[in-house]
């Protein structure tokens, strides 16, 4: 079961490059989908924004184990999408983030810091 994940939020496509980021985001999915059916990730989801005049225009979530999510981060591959999608996005960034159990392990932890600094 999902313990961690990776949060990535990008902003709306730099001016200019609108068809190249098209191009990323539909290269970015065949990329998520083919590591979902390889086993390297249990799952994501990806969200996209109704124009708001925001910085965020959407979002990926990708969950597995700590594993999972460690191994992905050092690959190759993984760092040649997110450079790609630099290149086309505006406000892109990606964060370590912890879902199902590992919500209740961070929680535990932070009670943990907070009583002995009580």
């Amino acid at each position: 079961m999902a313990e961690a994940a990776l949060c990535m939020v990008w902003g709306a496509p730099v001016p200019g490059r609108e068809k190249q980021a098209l191009n990323a985001y539909n290269e970015a999915m065949q990329y998520w989908a083919g590591l979902q059916q390889e086993g390297k990730i249990e799952r994501f989801d990806v969200t996209v924004l109704a124009p708001s005049g925001g910085e965020v225009a959407g979002f990926l979530v990708t969950r597995g184990t700590a594993d999972q999510i460690d191994s992905l981060r050092r690959s190759k591959e993984y760092q040649r999408q997110v450079t790609r999608v630099q290149l086309v996005a505006s406000h892109l960034g990606v964060s370590d983030a912890y879902v199902d159990e590992g919500i209740a392990q961070i929680m535990a932890q932070y009670q943990e810091v907070i009583a002995q600094e009580a």
